[in-house]
């Protein structure tokens, strides 16, 4: 595999960590703004770290030219020496998913449609980063135009699991997961849809946010579709960081929040009578791979060890058409894709999935969307009502374990059929059609090493909870300290 990513093929090599590496987003950003290490001896260490590492993992696609990386790190120097530091993100290295635009960085969205496509535009949030002083390295990883939560595509090939390499990380924000699991980052942007940023958070041991909806700016868009982007990190303080500086400076498009998150002296939870409840499998509604509900019940169990009161609990709605209205909503989504159909030769690049996605988009009519809505805001509504009841929600990010990294998605669970593609991801569906925040955290291993995860989900606006929560149960475990098995 060459320095862009290319290739698939996973190797075996245990590689040592450089402490810089190791430091983290809040630690890393300490050191450089101190003078303890200058911004190019952290390029450099991150670029030859990224050599050893992404071959196994190919997490990070599209890498820059080293020398045009070095030389933007020694204009970082000349800053910190004026003393002028930019923000958290001064000579910090970043890649950007590659689904988001950010100008002149490549483009593709994982779409051999896209394969020659340069950003022209920064996102919104992305120009926070850049303007916070961010080192950008390369992009991150992406199934095909974001469908779906395995990370796969024509252009870069399969991003693999660091903790088993013949397995999937998921997605779609999985290159951001490998890359920091295996230390090429120190934290990572990404999106979430259908749970984006939580599967591939809990296959890779690591954290992701996906935050209150229209918290990070989304653009200039009157539609509130479901995507929103969020920060992943390997600490829950690293997190909050970077959350920070995808928040800074308000509102940008119609339906964004005006008021950042106050993260101010964040500290953790007082755990002493929180209310937890957990959601499980829904009352068995939810196919899930033996063993995973068991595990992904730990950190409900830290909670209660630590004073909090769980409380098993089935949201009172019809989750059915609940589910109905959510393939509504994603078909609307998809929409916007309807003219690469009407070229045979550009459908044809098409991944199946993605074509099922837009022709039942265009079939919609305005009364299946009108329906939709009315139902996401009756969720809405039973959402805040179960918020009078707990201060927290936890529910498994993911209902199977990382399954074999050639296989596109589970067609059954248990002897449960899949009777759609991401049918397997269902447990993320209902918080993104609430729009709440919902962090996706480490929650244990099982017996062969594979990591497992949890959501836990927070009222809308809820932001500074969920990571207050998230802190108390960091503090009182150690499942993120524990490195993938090809890190030394």
């Amino acid at each position: 595999m060459g320095r862009d990513g290319r290739g698939e093929a996973p190797l075996s090599e245990v590689t040592a960590v450089p402490e810089v590496c190791e430091l983290g987003l809040v630690g890393l950003a300490a050191a450089i703004a101190a003078r303890e290490v200058s911004c190019v001896e952290v390029a450099r260490v991150h670029l030859e770290h990224a050599d050893a590492v992404n071959p196994q993992v190919n997490g990070l696609v599209a890498r820059r030219d080293p020398v045009a990386v070095l030389a933007e790190a020694a204009e970082r120097d000349v800053e910190l020496g004026r003393g002028e530091r930019r923000g958290v993100l001064h000579g910090v290295p970043q890649a950007i998913k590659d689904v988001t635009e950010a100008a002149g960085q490549s483009f593709t969205a994982g779409s051999p449609i896209f394969a020659s496509r340069v950003g022209v535009v920064d996102a919104p949030h992305v120009a926070r980063m850049r303007a916070a002083g961010a080192l950008f390295v390369a992009r991150t990883n992406t199934p095909e135009l974001a469908f779906g939560s395995q990370t796969y595509n024509p252009v870069w090939g399969t991003t693999r699991n660091p903790y088993d390499l013949t397995r999937t990380v998921g997605g779609s924000s999985g290159g951001a997961a490998a890359a920091l699991a295996t230390r090429m980052l120190p934290a990572a942007d990404g999106s979430d849809y259908m749970g984006s940023l939580r599967n591939p958070a809990a296959w890779a041991n690591v954290y992701g946010l996906r935050p209150s909806r229209g918290r990070v700016p989304g653009g200039p868009g009157f539609v509130a579709q479901l995507g929103e982007a969020g920060p992943m990190a390997r600490t829950v303080t690293d997190l909050a960081a970077l959350f920070g500086v995808m928040t800074a400076g308000g509102a940008v498009g119609p339906l964004d929040r005006a008021d950042p998150p106050d993260l101010t002296d964040l500290r953790p939870a007082d755990p002493a009578g929180l209310r937890v409840g957990w959601l499980g499998d829904l009352d068995g509604r939810l196919a899930t791979e033996p063993g995973l509900l068991e595990l992904a019940r730990g950190p409900v169990e830290v909670l209660a060890g630590l004073g909090a009161v769980v409380e098993d609990v089935v949201p009172s709605f019809d989750l059915d058409g609940l589910w109905e209205a959510f393939l509504r909503w994603r078909w609307w989504n998809a929409v916007e894709m309807a003219p690469l159909l009407d070229d045979p030769a550009l459908a044809a690049q098409l991944k199946p999935e993605l074509r099922w996605e837009i022709e039942h988009g265009t079939a919609l009519s305005a009364w299946e969307i009108a329906q939709a809505a009315t139902v996401r805001a009756e969720w809405y509504a039973a959402v805040v009502e179960l918020f009078e009841r707990f201060d927290v929600l936890i529910a498994p990010a993911t209902q199977v374990h990382p399954f074999a990294a050639e296989i596109h998605w589970p067609a059954e669970i248990d002897g449960r059929p899949m009777d759609t593609y991401h049918r397997w991801m269902e447990t993320v569906m209902p918080w993104s059609m609430a729009g709440v925040p919902a962090l996706g955290m480490p929650a244990g291993f099982t017996a062969d090493g594979l990591p497992v995860g949890v959501q836990l989900i927070a009222p809308p606006g809820g932001d500074r909870r969920v990571l207050e929560v998230a802190l108390t149960h960091e503090a009182a475990t150690d499942h993120a300290a524990r490195r993938p098995p090809l890190l030394a």
